[in-house]
């Protein structure tokens, strides 16, 4: 198994990306999102996702070095389209432009449309943050549809992301951020890739029936269908999807999952993220102490294992400590994945 140093890995990255076509900023900035990703413990969302990316844009769905184009700027909205670039450039940009109008008006929403893979949107979050700024996203997925609803047999939409990030004076911030799939899609590619099993009550197979697999919902079968993930929390996390996907996808005009006549490798995100200056709604410092001593409360908690009782962010922050100083471990199939579509472009990994 390959173990990389980050820097390493994020101009290797970068190299294939670029040779693809793209700017060398934007080959920059896609490379350090993914490396990114497998530095805080979230492969799902890492370098693994550069074969796809290439299929994508081999097939002409993944359009390269293009910018967010401004539909509608109102102040505090701004609808956004993606243009089918990458999503870790339209993510950012439009974060970006949410965080100024959010730190003049007091609060931004912000839509966005049409963006391929925005990659693991803590980050975005992570982003507003930084600036003092609480947070709320909601994703759609458009791909296949390989999450089922609850009661249902089958898959119907994406893994569809939830995220709520809330700044934290002199700690890592508070970065809530899941699928709301029982796991993420691309955790299960790992785990087929490693020839992992996944434990009960996660998957169906492409008849409905609960399965171990991961497969199921990595590669068709010989009739072509996909197997489905589980919701995460019953009704309520499949209702929490479902409202994902009305206002990710329809009310952003990215568009809701539907049957297609041409499969794609392509992954179409629409996000709605709501950026909210808490100096308008209280004062910095009644915010600052709140937060902090609820955190505070939360984390006296008596342990009720060996480990600590953490808030969401603090593994991510542990798993980047460790990954910097050990490097990131690789599997071998996903990095022949890597290798071979490096060698698409005349780029030699080996």
């Amino acid at each position: 198994m390959p173990i990389l140093a980050h820097d390493l890995l994020e101009k290797q990255i970068a190299n294939i990306v670029q040779a693809m076509g793209s700017s060398e900023t934007e080959a920059k900035t896609v490379a350090h999102n993914l490396v990114l990703a497998n530095l805080k413990g979230h492969d799902s969302h890492g370098v693994g996702m550069i074969p796809r990316y290439v299929e994508a844009f081999v097939e002409g769905s993944l359009k390269l070095n293009q910018s967010v184009k401004v539909n509608s700027d109102l102040g505090s909205l701004l609808v956004l389209d993606a243009q089918h670039g990458y999503g870790q450039v339209a993510g950012e940009e439009a974060i970006r432009m949410g965080i100024e109008r959010a730190s003049k008006h007091g609060s931004c929403i912000v839509s966005l449309a049409n963006a391929h893979h925005l990659g693991r949107i803590g980050h975005l979050a992570e982003i507003a943050a930084e600036h003092g700024l609480v947070s709320i996203h909601m994703v759609n997925v458009l791909s296949s549809p390989v999450v089922a609803v609850w009661g249902g047999a089958d898959g119907r939409h994406g893994t569809n992301p939830f995220c709520v990030g809330v700044p934290l004076k002199n700690q890592t911030p508070f970065i809530l951020d899941f699928a709301t799939s029982r796991v993420a899609q691309g955790k299960m590619r790992v785990a087929h890739n490693q020839g992992k099993k996944i434990p009960e009550g996660f998957l169906l197979d492409q008849q409905g029936r609960p399965t171990q697999d991961p497969s199921v919902v990595v590669k068709p079968n010989a009739d072509g269908k996909m197997g489905a993930l589980m919701p995460f929390g019953e009704h309520k996390g499949s209702g929490l999807a479902i409202a994902c996907e009305l206002i990710g996808g329809a009310l952003t005009g990215s568009g809701t999952w539907k049957p297609r006549p041409k499969k794609s490798r392509a992954i179409w995100n629409g996000m709605l993220s709501i950026l909210i200056n808490p100096q308008q709604t209280s004062t910095q410092e009644q915010f600052d102490a709140e937060v902090a001593s609820f955190i505070q409360w939360v984390k006296a908690s008596p342990a009720a294992d060996e480990d600590p009782v953490q808030i969401a962010g603090e593994p991510e922050r542990e798993k980047m400590r460790m990954r910097m100083q050990q490097g990131i471990a690789i599997d071998e199939q996903t990095w022949g994945d890597i290798v071979s579509a490096a060698q698409q472009f005349k780029i030699d990994l080996s």
